[in-house]
């Protein structure tokens, strides 16, 4: 693995390249990483950078989101098959009809959907900022896509304004029951529960803190408690304890991956693809000019909000 790792810092710098990867990927790959965040935090840091390459380690849609917001620059995605099944379960068509059948609605999407939907979508949110962009809406209406549980979340946040919810979910935070987190609560009595909203419902109303994989990491490592039990994707873990290895952080387990966390498609990419995509310059992200414009436009709206 070492003589990999060095191949690739060796790349990296004949190539102008740099290395993003999300907090759900592979240890090894956050380890050979230039930058470890979320999706929009990535590409924003992409778009101040110098590099001609970008190697954006993560799923689908955030290497599309990389491309959007830096069109002049080639962004490689290390394996194509990693994508994100919330993500496909918002299609354009549907987005569409609910746009006709509630013409007075703003049509705010998660970034958490494939650039074809970004394009008929008036706003963009992320779990850390969706409550504020909101909020900011004139719009007393909100179709939100895709995911219906942040939805009903936010939904909660802001009573004042009525929401129609697509149905789609992440299947790994879907699965995460409270009676799992209960039962962790039981062996740690004095740990605090910090829940992704992707979660269902029942989940994330046990929780003692709510938030995005940022704010999450960030409660985890300042927060009171010596233990906390984390409800979003174990990927985190190796962040976690870099960043404060005096606490205990306790993840839902099982040897089959069922009633865990743990999102298959983001473990798709790993260090042989990594080496492969800057050797061979594969797996570019193509995207459209009129694609890129017209997803731009609720992205960037969003940036000028928070």
């Amino acid at each position: 693995m070492n003589n990999i790792v060095e191949r690739i810092n060796q790349l990296k710098k004949e190539k102008n390249a740099v290395i993003l990867a999300h907090y759900y990927q592979r240890p090894e790959i956050q380890d050979i990483a230039d930058y470890i965040g979320d999706s929009l935090e990535l590409s924003r840091i992409a778009q101040k950078s110098e590099a001609d390459i970008i190697v954006f380690c993560g799923v689908r849609f955030m290497a599309e989101t990389a491309k959007i917001l830096n069109p002049t620059k080639k962004v490689l995605h290390p394996n194509p098959e990693s994508g994100c099944p919330m993500a496909d379960m918002a299609t354009v068509e549907g987005v569409k009809k609910l746009k006709e059948q509630h013409p007075d609605a703003v049509v705010v999407s998660y970034i958490n959907t494939n650039a074809d939907v970004k394009t008929v979508s008036d706003i963009i949110v992320t779990s850390r900022n969706a409550v504020k962009v909101v909020k900011s809406l004139d719009a007393n209406k909100i179709i939100f896509v895709p995911d219906q549980f942040l939805g009903s979340y936010v939904a909660k946040q802001v009573p004042e304004k009525e929401f129609i919810l697509w149905k789609g979910f992440c299947p790994p935070h879907f699965n995460l029951s409270k009676d799992t987190l209960l039962a962790l609560k039981k062996q740690y009595p004095d740990a605090k529960i910090a829940v992704h909203p992707e979660c269902n419902t029942d989940t994330v109303e046990i929780a003692d803190f709510v938030g995005s994989t940022t704010q999450i990491i960030e409660y985890a490592t300042t927060c009171e408690a010596d233990t906390v039990i984390i409800g979003t994707e174990v990927g985190i873990h190796h962040y976690l304890k870099k960043k404060n290895p005096n606490k205990t952080y306790v993840f839902p387990q099982a040897a089959d991956y069922c009633g865990s966390v743990h999102c298959c498609d983001m473990k798709k990419n790993t260090l042989d693809k990594v080496l492969e995509v800057l050797e061979k310059e594969t797996n570019e992200v193509i995207l459209d000019e009129d694609t890129i414009q017209k997803a731009r436009v609720p992205l960037e709206k969003m940036l000028a909000i928070v």
